[in-house]
């Protein structure tokens, strides 16, 4: 047998290790190759695209490369550490230090070879599948064709190769072989009881507790400016709950003689809170990344749905037409608008609204006055309240977030004429797009008024959403009606799917990037779980054997398991759930939908990975007990 035999046969004898290994590093070459084929993608060039899309495609590729070099390097050392002993005995058996070294790097190398070979294939499997979920996510109104991506193929290869090379160089060269003695006996040294300081643990409890209501409470600006102490001491306060503060609690639980000497509690927390020590700073590292996962991903959702909600609330009509006295072109321009819905077969109901200006006695202020017939009619088109008028009183509409109308109640204000109008009522109303402050005047004062100093009208054609062909009619009257100084065209659904195109590829980018983050963290999570898969074999094998049935077993396994993918990603999803609401308060949108959503996601996916793990981990220490 070869030297090259040798590591291959290693690998292959290690696949329970290597599996998670293998498949991480694989899924993340197929996602680097996918953003490959978009980025070279014909149809997807910067002529065809905003620029910046094209951008961020390019180099968010390069980001998950950045990250993926990082990840293989952690889980060689994981992976490494675990095999103290093999190599112990390796040596011990006459391999050289230098032997010991290109072992590793071919072993590295052939599962570097075999997932980038792997990733790339899934890639073009798939290919299709995904160029079509991206023509969505990215709301290309173009069909993204098939494309044999040679250029993706050449350099997700050429740069993958490379980064196994130079990882497993790095490996190979910084590998410190120890003493013969200390590698035999690596997993058998006796371990020191982990300590906890109480002073630590409180620090916890006072980091996350001030960091939670500092955010929880600010609102506005507010949020930017506290950002970076809030990350600063969920950070420290994150680290130290897994090092300090659950191990006190461990160590707490078992001071409690009842408890610990409940049925099965002895054998679940006689070791946790050593291994909750052990496995601390991956705890930390899942519990970041995760973060950082779920709170990119719930904000670009967030701010993508905010956004169109917003507009939705705010012009809830298909189209508008604002046209001032000085437009000459205002009914060809209105027939234009009502050939092109037509052509379309775009169903709305158009309405006239006039817009009065009027100069108060002393000149210096200008009133814009609605008859509430009219505004009324809008008010039905939409399904808002109406406006009901007394005794000759006017009310005053704001839109959006103004409340300029709530400083001119009560406030008589004399008109040229002579007339007075007094506004009584304030309220915020979408019936006019952009406008603010004017006044909603009776039928009866109305007409006592005399020709108005200007005059506007505003015409308004509302709709049902998410008509076939109102988006392209919206972009075709948006080019021959540009704005202009003398009127102004506005449509809902084209300026709607101009944001879906700007947020898409962040969407596209965010979600790929936020994937690539959780299935590494679970990764993690595997490495650390199989690397005491020989010690808990070991140890159930002797228990066994003083009478631990099988299902007292499977329940020790599912809580120990349970705790290990848990406890980092509960810890994630709340401050996850924190960094959302606060998001919302910046922004005074709710995002809570979003926000469930996103998270309920995430949990879900841990929970089928939780699933798989736990039967694979609980069939290997069945095996172990049976045999």
């Amino acid at each position: 047998m070869t030297f090259r035999q040798f590591a291959f046969r290693n690998v292959s004898r290690n696949k329970r290790l290597y599996t998670a290994y293998f498949l991480s590093s694989m899924f993340t070459v197929m996602v680097f190759f996918t953003f490959s084929i978009f980025a070279f993608h014909p149809m997807l060039s910067e002529d065809r695209m905003q620029s910046s899309a094209v951008v961020a495609l390019s180099v968010s590729k390069w980001i998950i490369y950045v990250f993926s070099f990082f990840f293989v390097l952690y889980s060689m050392s994981a992976f490494l550490q675990s095999r103290k002993r093999e190599f112990g005995l390796m040596m011990m058996q006459g391999m050289t230090t230098r032997q010991l070294r290109t072992m590793i790097f071919l072993e590295n190398m052939i599962i570097g070879f075999g997932a980038t070979i792997s990733g790339i294939g899934l890639g073009i499997v798939f290919a299709k599948g995904i160029l079509l979920a991206g023509e969505q996510a990215l709301a290309l109104n173009e069909q993204l064709q098939f494309y044999f991506p040679f250029k993706a193929i050449f350099l997700t290869l050429a740069s993958f190769l490379l980064l196994f090379i130079l990882i497993s160089l790095f490996i190979s060269v910084v590998l410190r072989s120890g003493k013969l003695i200390t590698l035999i006996k690596a997993d058998r040294q006796p371990k020191r009881e982990p300590k906890a300081s109480l002073l630590l643990s409180l620090l916890v409890v006072a980091l996350l507790g001030t960091s939670y209501f500092l955010a929880l409470r600010a609102s506005g600006l507010d949020v930017v400016f506290l950002l970076p102490p809030v990350v600063i001491m969920v950070t420290i306060g994150t680290y130290l709950l897994f090092t300090q503060l659950s191990v006190y609690l461990i160590r707490k639980l078992k001071g409690k003689e009842r408890f610990f000497w409940f049925k099965t509690n002895m054998l679940l927390f006689s070791d946790l809170s050593y291994r909750m020590k052990d496995n601390a700073r991956s705890f930390f590292l899942v519990a970041i990344i995760s973060t950082v996962s779920f709170s990119a991903i719930g904000a670009l959702y967030g701010f993508q749905s905010m956004l169109n909600g917003a507009m939705t609330k705010e012009n809830p009509y298909l189209f508008t037409y604002l046209a001032a006295d000085s437009d000459s072109k205002e009914q060809a321009h209105v027939q234009l608008i009502d050939q092109s819905l037509s052509e379309s077969k775009v169903t709305a109901e158009k309405t006239l609204l006039e817009l009065n200006y009027y100069n108060t006695a002393e000149g210096n202020q200008t009133l814009t006055l609605v008859k509430q017939a009219e505004y009324n009619h809008l008010a039905e088109l939409l399904g808002i309240k109406p406006i009901k008028l007394s005794d000759g009183k006017a009310a005053i509409v704001d839109f959006g977030l103004s409340r300029k109308g709530e400083k001119m109640l009560h406030q008589p204000v004399k008109l040229q004429s002579g007339i007075v109008i007094e506004a009584t009522q304030a309220v915020v109303s979408p019936a006019i797009r952009g406008l603010s402050g004017y006044y909603i005047v009776p039928d009866e004062l109305f007409a006592k008024l005399a020709p108005p100093d200007q005059e506007s009208h505003y015409y308004a054609w509302h709709g049902p959403i998410k008509q076939q062909g109102a988006v392209a009619a919206g972009g075709k009257l948006t080019n021959k009606l540009p704005y202009d100084e003398n009127y102004e065209f506005y449509a809902l659904e084209f300026q709607t799917n101009r944001i879906n195109e700007s947020f898409g590829p962040l969407m596209f980018i965010g979600f790929f990037i936020g994937i690539v983050f959780f299935v590494s963290a679970g990764s993690f999570l595997y490495f650390r779980l199989y690397s005491d898969l020989d010690e808990d074999k070991q140890k159930f094998k002797a228990i066994s054997k003083l009478g631990l049935s099988e299902r007292e077993l499977g329940k020790i396994l599912n809580r120990q398991i349970s705790l290990l993918f848990f406890a980092p990603i509960v810890v994630a999803l709340v401050h996850g759930a924190v960094a959302l609401t606060t998001l919302s308060h910046m922004f005074n949108y709710s995002m809570f939908k979003e926000s469930v959503l996103v998270l309920s996601l995430f949990f879900i996916i841990q929970l089928v990975y939780f699933c798989v793990v736990r039967l694979f981990y609980t069939r290997q220490i069945k095996s172990a007990l049976a045999g």
